[in-house]
């Protein structure tokens, strides 16, 4: 009888679980405590015939074992569960992880360039370290211009006398569209999006670098009228299908003629109102036809080909759309700004 509760219990020791601490110690208490089954099968191993005794020890002493080491290992399981539980983890990013945005002006920048892509301009890029040629020299700019000067330019290195070795960091993007022509010929079509530098005092109103996008195209027979007809385009396109545009003349050193292009205001719709000073105009970037200058500079031949460009500042734009005060918000990195831009994108 006693050999069949040794066998019965072995059945019931390789058959153990538990799902939790309390549960195995519940089993403990069932099995090894001194009311168990098997302290009680050590307690009737006296009544056993003394044939029989050697055996039945051994049978015992290995039911015991079996119990003792089961347990254990169960216990050990819920040891290493507990601590895999509470491990700190150093490499985990902190949580909770909160998704990041993109940067309105990135947001803007896009924005501008989906436009102008569907309107067939593609993408050219230079660099920002650049030379007096590219910068100044190719673009029409006099040997005494102002924007030469170190109020305006950013100079790396500069040889007073061989101006044409000048390194500076470009003022504008133009000097993409200078590279572009000089290994490029017509037709071109192209916008050059970057970031300029110019060496003004840091406001709210004026930054030391800021993020602008310019664009060129030069074929056969282009007029004005194709100018214009693109930035309007460009214009209902990015502020809205009610937006007019009005050009103004003024001058740049690398079109004639040149104009200054402003929307009506997307806030009043041209009534007039503080934001636009009741003018119902707003400026957002500068254009005009390719001096034939420039394009010969570059080895292109102004009696067959004609051209226009135009440039904006990202800021800019970017100002008008979501309305930010402060120029300088842009580059601070406040994490409270660019929240306020997830929905924007």
């Amino acid at each position: 009888m006693i050999f069949e509760k040794i066998e019965h219990i072995k059945q019931q020791l390789s058959e153990l679980r538990a799902e939790n601490e309390e549960a195995l110690e519940a089993l403990r208490i069932k099995y090894l405590s001194k009311k168990g089954e098997i302290t009680a099968l050590f307690n009737d191993f006296r009544t056993v015939p003394a044939d029989q005794k050697r055996e039945l020890g051994q049978k015992l002493n290995e039911l015991k074992n079996l119990a003792t080491d089961k347990i254990n290992a169960l216990k050990e399981t819920f040891k290493a569960q507990e601590k895999e539980k509470n491990k700190i983890d150093i490499t985990r990013p902190a949580f909770p992880a909160e998704l990041g945005t993109r940067h309105p002006i990135s947001v803007v920048r896009k924005q501008i360039i989906d436009i102008f892509s569907r309107l067939g301009f593609t993408l050219a890029d230079g660099p920002e370290v650049e030379d007096d040629w590219h910068v100044f020299s190719a673009l029409n700019f006099a040997a005494d211009h102002p924007a030469r000067d170190m109020q305006d330019t950013f100079f790396v290195e500069r040889n007073q006398d061989d101006v044409t070795r000048n390194i500076v960091l470009r003022s504008h993007t133009s000097s993409v569209q200078v590279r572009t022509m000089e290994r490029k010929q017509p037709p071109i079509r192209i916008i050059c999006p970057g970031r300029v530098y110019r060496n003004e005092a840091i406001t709210a109103r004026a930054h030391c670098f800021f993020h602008q996008i310019e664009g060129l195209y030069i074929d056969k027979n282009v007029s004005f009228a194709d100018l214009k007809q693109v930035l309007l385009n460009f214009a209902q396109e990015l502020f809205g299908p009610d937006t007019q545009i009005r050009l103004r003349p003024s001058y740049f050193p690398f079109t004639e003629p040149s104009a200054e292009m402003d929307v009506s205001c997307m806030l009043c719709g041209g009534e007039g109102c503080g934001f636009c000073k009741h003018t119902g105009w707003v400026e957002i970037l500068g254009c005009g036809m390719v001096d034939p200058a420039v394009l010969e500079a570059s080895g292109i031949d102004s009696s067959i080909y004609s051209g226009y460009a135009f440039g904006l500042g990202v800021e800019r734009i970017t100002n008008l759309k979501y309305m930010v005060k402060d120029l300088r918000m842009f580059s601070e990195n406040d994490a409270r700004f660019l929240d306020e831009f997830k929905s924007a994108h």
